[in-house]
This record gives C-alpha cells, structure tokens and sequence, in this order.
C-alpha cells in the first residue's frame, strides 16, 4: 500500500470513527466539525478523494458522503487504531474477580461469552482447548478401480486415510497430481490450489474438495452467544447477506473461528468461509497446558469498534490462560 500523509490518516481515522457511531457517510465539513480538524472542508475533501482512488473509502451514492471500505477498516486496524477506552479496564476488573467456581469448563466459557457479548454487543464464539492440527508433510495417491485411496502423512509422522471416487479419465492425472502436491508441500508448506495446473483440474477438484472438509471435533464444542445481537445489525436485514451466515453457523459453527496461535483480525472477504465476506471476526488465542489452544471470538458487521473488541478477546483469553494453567 502507498503511504499516507498525517492528514489522509487523520481523515481515514475519523471517518472510520463517525461510520461506526453512526452508519451515516460523512462529507467533510462534518468531519471538521465533529473532530475539530485544523483544516479547512476543502483540504479535507481533497484528502478523502485520495483516500477513495486508494480504495480505502467509498461512496454508496453518488450524492452521499463517503464510508470505509473494507481495504479502510484493514489500513485502520493495521496502522491506525487507538487505544482501547476505559471501559476495557472494568472489563478486566471483573475478570480478576473470576474463579473456576463453575463445575465445568464449559460453564466457564459460557459466562465469558455472555459477558463479552453483553460488553461489545456483538456475537462471541468460545472453543475448548485442542492440540493445534498437524501440517500435512505428503499425499500419495493410489488409484483402485474406480476409488481413490488418499494417503495423508502429516508432520507428527501419524498417516490418515481416505477413500474417493476417482473422477472418470482422472487416472491419467494422479501421477502428475501427486508429485504437484509433493513440490507445493515442499516450497510452500502448503498446497496452493489457486496454481493448480489446468490438466489437473479433475483429479485436483476431488482431492481439494476433500481435503476442504470441516474436521471439528465433537469432543471440543464450540460455545456461541449473541447471535441474535449479529442478526439484529443493520447490514444483516436482507435474506441474501444472512442466509449464508446462518447456515453457516448452523451446519459448522467451528468454521467461524480460525485456528491460529496468534491473535487475528479477518475483514471481510478475508476470511475463508464466503459467508463471512459482510463480517469481520476479531480473535485471540488461550492456552491450556498440554491440553493445546483454544480460541475467543468476536463476530460482527465490519462496522464494529475494533480497538475494543480486540483488546476484549485479549484479556479474556488472556485471563483463561491463567484460570487453567
């Protein structure tokens, strides 16, 4: 990204600011006002043009004022963002009086979604501790009739198994398939399906489709509060935008928090799950001796005051950290 001047960012800040208080575009003679710029309403206007041909605003009518775009909200969180308010101190007060008086794990972890839901007003997602998934090392590919046995081989040693139906003419392919994933898995650590050759399309659509599956485990649930705080959001009222995330949410709650040993911040289109791409998901990582992380959550529209929700999930993975070590 080009850098910004002190001005652009100064604009940038304070339109993300009025846009979250008010859903309202704003020209720039309000943000004068509102935020007591020492400029003049043409000198700011002139930086929100350069903002918009950046792509960090944009204008949702053509006589409108402008708002954030979703590549704003990220130049915002990266570079940008305040300090949390005073709020978040008695947030983290109220955790310090927390104990493990509830007789299960999952008691706990109710409370503190409730909590955070109630602090933030957005939606929270909790999960228990797991050991983090292993990296795949190797695919070997072994055609039988008109099955395909998929050997995995993850970096731990441990091998898995599956069973798929071998596309028809994809025989031809899994010799060329298997040593394309042997040399992504070797540079990338991954496999990169957007470089997928275009030859290997059959075989690589099966193999992607697969892999791609959900693997939650029903032994480490997923507790979820607020959901009706997300759907009540403005951005939420149409069918289109809520169906998607509802069934998400329904069929695989887990897909909505990433597994990551670090804290994280997906905007919209960011985030893996499509049904996401009107969200933004600010999480924060706990964890529990052997047992492996666990993840806090926060899901809301991506107009959300992201200085508090982030350093919301910190504290209260931060204090489970120390509730369960």
């Amino acid at each position: 990204m080009k850098p910004l001047s002190s001005r652009q960012q100064q604009v940038l800040q304070a339109t993300v600011h009025h846009y979250v208080d008010t859903m309202e575009p704003v020209g720039s003679r309000t943000l004068v006002q509102r935020f007591g710029m020492d400029a003049s309403s043409a000198t700011v206007r002139s930086a929100m043009g350069v903002l918009e041909k950046q792509g960090l605003l944009t204008q949702p009518h053509t006589s409108a004022g402008r708002i954030p775009s979703a590549l704003g909200y990220r130049r915002y969180v990266d570079d940008l963002l305040p300090e949390p308010g005073v709020a978040v101190q008695y947030l983290e007060r109220e955790l310090a009086g927390l104990s493990l008086r509830w007789a299960a794990l999952d008691d706990l972890l109710l409370q503190l979604a409730r909590r955070l839901t109630d602090f933030t007003g957005l939606m929270c997602l909790i999960s228990r501790p797991m050991q983090p998934q292993a990296q795949l090392e190797a695919i070997r590919l072994v055609p039988s009739g008109e099955r395909l046995l998929v050997m995995l081989v993850d970096d731990s040693g441990r091998a898995s198994h599956l069973n798929l139906r071998l596309p028809h003419g994809a025989a031809e392919e899994l010799e060329a398939m298997e040593r394309w994933t042997g040399e992504q898995l070797m540079k990338e650590g991954e496999l990169n399906w957007g470089a997928l050759p275009p030859q290997l399309q059959r075989s690589g659509g099966v193999l992607k489709s697969a892999l791609e599956q959900p693997t939650t485990s029903p032994d480490h649930p997923l507790v979820v509060h607020g959901l009706s705080r997300l759907i009540a959001e403005p951005e939420f009222q149409t069918s289109s935008e809520l169906r998607p995330l509802l069934e998400l949410i329904d069929e695989q709650p887990g897909a909505l928090v990433h597994s990551s040993e670090q804290p994280k911040v997906w905007i919209g289109g960011e985030h893996p799950q499509s049904a996401l791409q009107a969200c933004s998901v600010v999480q924060a990582p706990y964890r529990c001796g052997n047992d492996g992380f666990g993840q806090v959550a926060l899901v809301g529209p991506m107009r959300m005051a992201y200085a508090t929700a982030r350093a919301a999930v910190q504290r209260v993975a931060r204090h489970l950290e120390l509730l369960l070590s």
